[in-house]
């Protein structure tokens, strides 16, 4: 009798959990949070007029958010890439990609991240007015991840977007960001300010953005390639990093200076390719103290030195000289000793491959440097005329 009472009282627990655990289920499911399932694409719409008596009630800064992304967001584009890549197995898998761009051209030219295009065989456009056009691959500087594609606009009058003037930015600056979060959340505003000028990034193995701009407006995988805006409604730079490490927004994120990019676009549209400027001389080795003190210098001496150096080329032709004594280090590196050490140009200290980089990024084919080299235990200041750099941008 007494097992008979205790078995029911239990099978009345039971009962009675498993219904407060449906009903916290059936709560949860109608009024708990939910996961996005699926994103539709929807685009700002409306005319004019009917914007601006909506934001007859707002602040006067409100107004003007509202109507730089009103003025901007027709101009600004969603990039959608398919490119083919092989398996371990040499299988073709098919890949899709998206980013964002924007109009810097009437007659269709679009910026946007080398990485948004690179490897893709088919670009697909989308401005903000939903209307869709094939894309054609223009030109990049994978250095400075800057890419231009081409659309035909059929005769369709789109007005681009105007490029102000990143060299005079101050932390402070209102900025604001339109793109294409996550390549799901279409002609999205996020606003912010200019958090810090004058950064130098590294965003892959050949990709070094320096001078970008940091910003704390919201910038998330998807972003790239989007303009960002000063309070005039004028692109001041490219949105093309974050820093984070969730990889969501963490309030750190970077843009390529407009005017780095203005250099890059001029380029490609009348030429079709990038003109960098050269010093002719290749894998320059970074001085290490312990290489230093073998090569008779300090050992807090810095410096690049020159390994090899370009038949003919700039450095070749102002008197600066290459290793040509072979030494082993370990099983697999070897270095070239007995070359010119660079420790500075026009005046910049060079420590590093780094530097010389940065320095080169704003020469140009033409320009004369003074390069401060150690030759035998002296310094000297050598003039060399700057060459183009070889370049073969892949798609």
């Amino acid at each position: 009798m007494t097992t008979n009472k205790n078995t029911g009282s239990i099978l009345r627990l039971i009962s009675a959990g498993a219904l407060i655990a449906l009903t916290a289920y059936y709560a949860g499911g109608k009024w708990g949070e939910h996961q996005i399932q699926r994103v539709e694409n929807v685009f700002a719409q409306g005319s004019a007029s009917r914007i601006a008596g909506r934001a007859s009630n707002l602040t006067q800064d409100e107004s003007l958010t509202v109507k730089i992304y009103s003025e901007a967001s027709p101009a600004v584009a969603n990039i959608n890439t398919k490119a083919v890549e092989y398996d371990f197995f040499r299988n073709a898998v098919p890949v899709e990609g998206a980013g964002s761009g924007f109009l810097i051209d009437p007659r269709g030219y679009v910026v946007t991240n080398y990485h948004v295009v690179q490897g893709a065989q088919n670009i697909e456009v989308t401005l903000g007015d939903r209307t869709h056009y094939p894309a054609k691959f223009v030109g990049a500087d994978e250095r400075n991840d800057v890419a231009l594609v081409k659309i035909d606009l059929k005769g369709k009058a789109i007005t681009a977007l105007p490029l102000g003037d990143s060299d005079n930015l101050l932390v402070g600056q209102k900025v604001l960001a339109i793109g294409n979060p996550f390549g799901a959340f279409s002609s999205t505003l996020t606003t912010g300010v200019v958090s810090a000028v004058g950064r130098t990034i590294q965003t892959g193995d050949t990709t070094i953005i320096d001078e970008a701009i940091q910003t704390d407006a919201a910038i998330n995988q998807g972003n790239s390639g989007g303009p960002l805006l000063n309070s005039h409604g004028e692109v001041i730079g490219i949105n093309t990093a974050i820093y984070t490490p969730s990889g969501t927004t963490a309030g750190i994120g970077f843009a390529i200076p407009i005017n780095t990019a203005k250099k890059i676009a001029q380029d490609l549209i009348t030429e079709g390719r990038v003109h960098r400027a050269s010093l002719g001389i290749s894998t320059p080795l970074e001085l290490w103290p312990d290489l230093a003190e073998a090569l008779n210098f300090s050992a807090s001496q810095h410096g690049l030195l020159i390994q090899r150096i370009s038949a003919n080329g700039p450095a070749a032709r102002a008197g600066l000289k290459g290793g040509d004594q072979v030494r082993r280090i370990g099983v697999f590196q070897q270095i070239i000793l007995g070359g010119d050490l660079i420790v500075a140009i026009d005046g910049k200290e060079v420590a590093q491959e780094l530097d010389l980089d940065v320095i080169l990024n704003h020469k140009k084919p033409g320009d004369t440097v003074s390069v401060t080299i150690i030759r035998g235990g002296k310094k000297m200041d050598v003039n060399v005329i700057l060459g183009e750099a070889a370049q073969s941008v892949p798609r």
